[in-house]
């Protein structure tokens, strides 16, 4: 691309940056051991910054400000902070500053870190995965879906539904000590540069890497390793460093399972026969075989985690059966006798922890006081409900969704009788039902049991990435 033209606008920018993205990826597709050298000049494109400046004022972070007190929303006219910010990158001065650290509390009463940029570097960080993902996109595994385009935790999902209905009936449950702050910097700079031979943009993803941490009481301590949990770059960086998983478990696959021959012959030979399902730092490994051999496996992914300066979690590191079931992404996955038959089928649901999530959001929300009208109350549920009802609609939800939304109808009915303290029952539906539901100006409370359940539809390895199809004509 021409780097000297006039800054685009949005319209004339997106299909020229996926045009780009296109050819990177076909270019990467083809040549497996092709290393790209000459990227950062797309880095500080108008084009990419462009893009990069819309994703970054759009996201929900952008009412957040970093160490500089500048909140992205805040900001009218980014011509000037995108033609300043192309200036120092070209001029190789462009210096990140540390994050701001927020910590966010754990349902386990533990916090865990995050790190708020600056406007000026999350707009690098936003360029940077557009120019970067494409690239690494061509050598992820199947087996990964967190934080990849077009993928979701549904497919990861489907993924153990199909093989625990084909007996991978152990599972290998993994959990990662503090994944996004240990992992080494070196072993990830070593990665990336096995596809990126550009240093300048290497430079600058080590520059993130070592920008440090501004501390809630305004220290500021070096970041040795790891990738802070907030940053746009954050987990494009996490999937190359537990890539190195993906391709171990693939592998293993490729060269001794791949056929139905050869799984066959390690049965017979007592060897088991294994999967990876990923999503970011939360990974489980389906399992043929014994209890034992699931077991084995643990010091395997441990040994495989070790050379990117990561650890597994001893305690939270578990092996169960499908009959005593799991948890996974929110979702409960085990194997039960269907009702009135004696025959077993997998079952997914929502959890008990992801159901108590939701009823704590509902309760937190009528917790606000009653001066404010009805409708803003369930504007601020159906949000909530609605997320939630979708993220689960793909399992055998239908009971759960119905307790739901009985709790919630009764919440905002003990609201409006702290509300209305001396209005009758007959007096409150009058004025805020409407066929047996809650409403006031035309918002009328989201009824979960509504929603629709249905399977979702097990994609394997066919799920197409943006890029996929031919590069986008030129846009007239």
């Amino acid at each position: 691309m021409n780097t000297d033209e006039p800054w685009p606008d949005l319209s004339e920018a997106w299909p020229r940056v996926l045009r780009m993205q296109a050819k990177l990826h076909q270019w990467a597709t083809d040549s497996p051991e092709r290393r790209f050298c000459d990227l950062f000049n797309l880095v500080a494109d108008p084009a990419f910054l462009v893009v990069a400046w819309h994703r970054v004022r759009g996201n929900r972070g952008a009412r957040s400000a970093g160490v500089d007190g500048v909140q992205p929303s805040s900001i009218v006219f980014g011509e000037g902070l995108l033609a300043g910010l192309r200036d120092d990158l070209k001029a190789r001065c462009f210096r990140p500053l540390p994050v701001r650290e927020r910590m966010i509390p754990k349902a386990n009463g533990k916090r865990r870190r995050l790190g708020i940029p600056t406007t000026r570097d999350r707009i690098v960080q936003a360029s940077l995965k557009l120019v970067l993902e494409p690239i690494f996109e061509a050598d992820f595994k199947p087996c990964s879906y967190g934080f990849r385009p077009k993928r979701r935790a549904q497919d990861a999902i489907a993924e153990i539904h199909y093989l625990a209905t084909r007996s991978y009936e152990w599972v290998l449950e993994g959990d990662i000590t503090a994944c996004f702050d240990e992992i080494s910097h070196s072993a990830l700079l070593e990665r990336m540069r096995n596809r990126i031979g550009d240093r300048r943009v290497l430079e600058l993803v080590k520059a993130f890497l070592k920008s440090g941490i501004l501390t809630e009481d305004a220290r500021l301590i070096g970041t040795k390793t790891g990738t802070p949990q907030g940053g746009i770059l954050s987990p494009l960086l996490a999937n190359i460093a537990l890539s190195v998983l993906d391709e171990h478990f693939v592998t293993a696959w490729e060269t001794t399972m791949a056929t139905s021959h050869d799984r066959e012959r390690r049965r017979r030979h007592d060897e088991p026969n294994y999967r990876l399902i990923r999503y970011a730092d939360d990974f489980v490994v389906m399992v043929t075989g014994t209890k034992a051999h699931a077991e084995a496996l643990r010091n395997e992914v441990a040994a495989v985690l070790k050379t990117m300066g990561l650890r597994l979690s001893e305690e939270k590191t578990t092996v169960v059966h499908i009959d005593e079931g799991f948890d996974f992404l929110g979702f409960r996955i085990q194997r039960q006798k269907k009702r009135g038959s004696n025959k077993v089928f997998v079952y997914t649901w929502p959890s008990k922890k992801a159901l108590a999530s939701i009823m704590a959001t509902v309760r937190a929300i009528m917790k606000q006081g009653t001066n404010s009208p009805l409708s803003v109350l369930l504007r601020r549920l159906n949000l909530a409900l609605r997320g939630w009802t979708t993220y689960f609609r793909h399992g055998v939800s239908s009971a759960t969704f119905g307790y739901l939304g009985d709790y919630t109808w009764h919440r905002v009915f003990h609201w409006l009788r702290r509300k209305h303290p001396h209005a009758t029952w007959k007096a409150l539906r009058r004025r805020y039902q409407l066929f047996g539901s809650w409403s006031e100006q035309g918002v009328v409370l989201f009824n979960c049991g509504a929603v629709s359940v249905t399977r979702y539809r097990y994609r394997g390895n066919a799920i197409p990435t943006p890029w996929s199809g031919p590069p986008m004509a030129k846009a007239r």
